[in-house]
């Protein structure tokens, strides 16, 4: 008996002792240093600052890891998801939205066209290469093939395809689309393309096939100046965050727009008021909560206006078959723009661009909690993306 129980005790430390580590889990951070404000008026500083910071949330995901920084210009210009990993972490894309120029004593930004292509294999990380594409490129996403990218460029009122092959990424054509687009999202099929219009309060479907990508001129209306916008895993549904007032905070409620991507064709089904100037947003990949990341007047506005605010707000929407309902509201830190997923979907990481750092939340049966773990990063986070789904 004695014997029987040392054996047992022999396995379960041996178990305990074998047992492996969380895998590593990367997401991708655009830190600007270049903007900043004096109450409403933006600051422009030299560049030569910013980075992009390469940071595993899987191994601790209560304490993400900063395990490269590199010396890389990106802009807060446009929505927060200006960047992307592939979906086997091979590769991650960055858009630099502007370029700064000298003006006088004084620093401008201007519509950049630079897409840089990071090695995520290196050890550590490393740029490897720079494709130039259309002015101001602005959102942008990977399909889950990982072999296809589409980028929204805002200031050539074009979406350019580029391929992925190995290490390497081309251009391969330019879709004109006859007015501005902010930010374009894959269907989980990789059979279309969604492309937010934003100063036309639209949303325009493309279809994908192969590296094709064709644009039959077929338009959703949304709510005012939709920034952003996201797919459920499981391809049914598309939500938009609908940033009202060309971009920045007004005090007044704004919404997301929900679209029901089974019918025929697609179509906005209904409209959920989230709060002040909704920028960044993503949902669960367990498609149970989407989250609308609030601006809140938390920086660009008069600290005497009636709608300043110190902080931004997470704003939680339940997600039951169609029909989404908004549930919580949770505050982080000052400006919040981008927000990331854990793969599981269990933690949620939002960029504070003011407070320069992570708020990290925990979802447990769709309820959302904040950790209270910051995790101060480098810079101030313009933007923010996980690998793609």
């Amino acid at each position: 008996m004695k014997l029987v129980t040392v054996l047992l005790t022999l396995l379960v430390a041996l178990s305990i002792s074998v047992a492996p580590a969380l895998a590593a889990e990367l997401m991708i951070v655009g830190n600007d240093e270049k903007v900043g404000w004096d109450d409403a008026k933006p600051v422009f500083s030299p560049p030569g600052k910013d980075t992009i910071s390469i940071i595993d949330i899987g191994s601790d995901p209560l304490a993400p890891r900063v395990i490269a920084n590199l010396q890389l210009m990106n802009s807060i210009f446009g929505p927060p998801v200006n960047l992307a990993i592939t979906p086997d972490e091979r590769l991650a894309i960055v858009a630099n939205s502007m370029t700064w120029v000298q003006e006088g004593s004084g620093w401008k930004p201007t519509p950049d066209n630079k897409l840089y292509v990071i090695d995520l294999k290196a050890s550590p990380p490393k740029h490897i290469g720079t494709v130039e594409i259309g002015k101001q490129p602005s959102g942008l996403s990977i399909n889950s093939r990982g072999d296809l990218a589409l980028v929204a460029n805002r200031a050539d009122n074009s979406i350019s395809v580029l391929s992925i092959a190995g290490n390497e990424v081309k251009l391969i054509d330019t879709v004109p689309m006859g007015e501005q687009v902010a930010h374009i999202v894959f269907t989980p099929d990789g059979k279309r393309a969604l492309a937010v219009k934003f100063p036309g309060h639209k949303i325009a479907v493309l279809d994908v096939s192969g590296p094709k990508v064709t644009y039959s001129k077929y338009d959703m209306p949304v709510g005012q100046w939709p920034y952003n916008i996201d797919v459920s895993p499981n391809g049914k549904l598309a939500i938009t965050a609908d940033n009202d007032n060309g971009g920045s905070s007004d005090g007044h409620v704004d919404t997301v727009s929900i679209i029901d991507l089974e019918a025929t064709p697609p179509r906005v089904i209904d409209r959920v008021v989230v709060g002040d100037a909704p920028e960044g947003f993503a949902i669960s990949p367990t498609g149970e909560i989407a989250v609308a990341i609030l601006l809140n007047g938390s920086a660009g506005v008069p600290k005497n206006a009636w709608f300043a605010n110190k902080n931004g707000k997470v704003v939680v929407l339940r997600i039951d078959g169609k029909k989404v309902t908004r549930t919580q509201e949770i505050e982080v830190g000052g400006l919040p723009e981008g927000v990331v997923f854990s793969a599981d979907g269990r933690y949620i990481c939002v960029g504070n661009y003011t407070t320069r750092d992570l708020s990290i939340l925990k979802v447990e049966n769709g309820t959302v909690t904040d950790t209270g773990k910051r995790v101060a990063l480098p810079g101030s986070p313009a933007s923010m993306r996980g690998r793609a789904r």
